[in-house]
């Protein structure tokens, strides 16, 4: 009888798990899947055999292909975005990071010629400082959208490419790694083609790790935002006050910056702040209580964005940034 109630338990528990299998597929019998096997053998010398069994382990996620498609930064106005990063909990977080790992960010600053408290703040807002780095694997949350998401298909596939032969170069194992929905890793949530561009062994230990050592995330952020072009001591964004006839046409007409700060100024859009008229910059609105608000984004603005392509996300990181430098009192 004893062995009668363990066999039906066994049988039942058994039978959840093939349950849970079939609503969350593998890749073995999907057609981009097995090119994208044909190519990493052909292209990087993987081992069919075990490319073949890691396509059957990488699940189809339905919750990934839902959550890719309402991303905050588009279904959001900037008073309501603002209000998910800009907390006290957020500016909290980040002075109490910013004590912790001091050294780090002191060394980073000096070297990348990054302010300590935007790469602080890009920790917070991605990742609530390390809290919340993503409970998906990467494997497939990249999988998923590069043979289920047509319409971002070439990019993810690139980046589960990159994501193997990371994990090959590091010697992690592929179905170990965790991250985003979308295949973004550790405190910075670094994409498998940043991760083997711009992640640095900060500390000098011999390894790369975003996930679990702070000094490595800390010093792969900045170095991201210097590769990308940051200017040290410049200036981020300035408020901007349009005059009656203003130029609309051209406020939110790219992340990149299309004029200088003269130009703007000539198409209505001025400012108080103390910036060189000969300064790359653009000018784009945000959404606030009150009604819009006009700012004009200088190059480092767009160096943000480079992380995120969102002038929502560039702009909380901005504002968060300073409330954790007020928080701070000026401490160096």
């Amino acid at each position: 009888m004893v062995v009668l109630k363990w066999t039906t338990g066994l049988l039942v528990g058994l039978g959840m798990i093939l349950s849970a299998c079939a609503q969350e597929p593998g890749h073995g019998d999907n057609p981009n899947a097995q090119a994208f096997v044909d190519y990493m053998v052909e292209k990087h010398n993987f081992d069919r055999d075990e490319m073949v069994a890691l396509m059957r382990e990488a699940k189809r996620k339905d919750s990934i292909l839902k959550a890719i498609q309402r991303p905050a930064e588009k279904a959001k106005p900037w008073y309501e975005y603002r209000k998910l990063f800009v907390t006290p909990q957020g500016i909290a977080g980040g002075v109490d990071f910013w004590d912790k790992n001091k050294k780090a960010l002191t060394e980073a600053e000096q070297k990348y010629g990054v302010p300590a408290e935007l790469i602080v703040a890009i920790i917070g807002v991605e990742t609530r400082y390390g809290g919340n780095m993503g409970g998906y694997r990467v494997l497939d949350a990249l999988a998923t959208l590069a043979f289920n998401y047509p319409r971002r298909s070439e990019f993810f596939t690139k980046e589960l490419e990159n994501f193997l032969l990371l994990t090959r170069d590091q010697g992690f194992k592929p179905t170990d790694l965790k991250g985003s929905y979308a295949g973004a890793m550790g405190f910075g949530q670094f994409m498998p083609s940043s991760y083997r561009a711009y992640a640095v062994d900060f500390n000098a230990d011999g390894k790369v790790d975003i996930w679990e050592d702070t000094e490595d995330a800390i010093g792969s952020v900045a170095n991201y935002l210097a590769r990308h072009g940051w200017l040290p001591l410049d200036p981020v964004v300035v408020l901007a006050t349009p005059r009656p006839n203003a130029d609309m046409t051209i406020v939110n007409d790219s992340l990149k910056p299309q004029w200088t700060v003269g130009q703007l100024e000539e198409k209505g859009f001025s400012t108080t702040a103390q910036v060189a008229p000969d300064m790359s910059a653009n000018v784009f609105s945000l959404q606030t209580e009150q009604g819009k608000q006009f700012w004009i984004g200088l190059k480092n603005f767009s160096v943000i964005t480079s992380y995120n392509r969102s002038r929502l996300y560039a702009m909380a990181v901005y504002d968060l940034a300073q409330e954790i430098v007020k928080a701070r009192g000026g401490r160096s």
